[in-house]
């Protein structure tokens, strides 16, 4: 009795096939939940600005010391700010930026929200 040898070129075939659908899947979960995602990553982003003003041109600490003060999970907020109109701009990477800006009378106010 024969027995036919099976070719382990089928099997290599088959890899790329299951990496696209995987990748497909993962586009589609992110399109699902892309509302909370900017949802999340904005409300850190206008956190981390209106937290780093007042923490700058309110308590006149560092930029880099105010990083201190955020809660955990925030690492990957990028602050910068401009001293000549005394604002803050916290962002998170391809996904949010927010600003805010240290008004006399009333400390840090972030900027209006612009729906684009």
């Amino acid at each position: 009795m024969a027995t036919a040898k099976r070719s382990s070129l089928g099997r290599r075939r088959s890899w790329p096939g299951i990496a696209l659908v995987l990748l497909l899947f993962a586009g589609v979960l992110g399109w699902v939940y892309r509302g909370p995602i900017e949802g999340y990553t904005t409300t850190g982003a206008a956190y981390g600005a209106r937290t780093a003003c007042a923490c700058r041109y309110i308590a006149g600490r560092s930029l880099q010391d105010c990083e201190k003060d955020f809660e955990p999970g925030m690492a990957l907020v990028v602050l910068s700010d401009d001293p000549e109109i005394r604002s803050v701009t916290a962002r998170f990477p391809l996904l949010a930026s927010e600003t805010a800006r240290h008004r006399q009378g009333y400390g840090c106010v972030l900027d209006p929200w612009s729906e684009s």
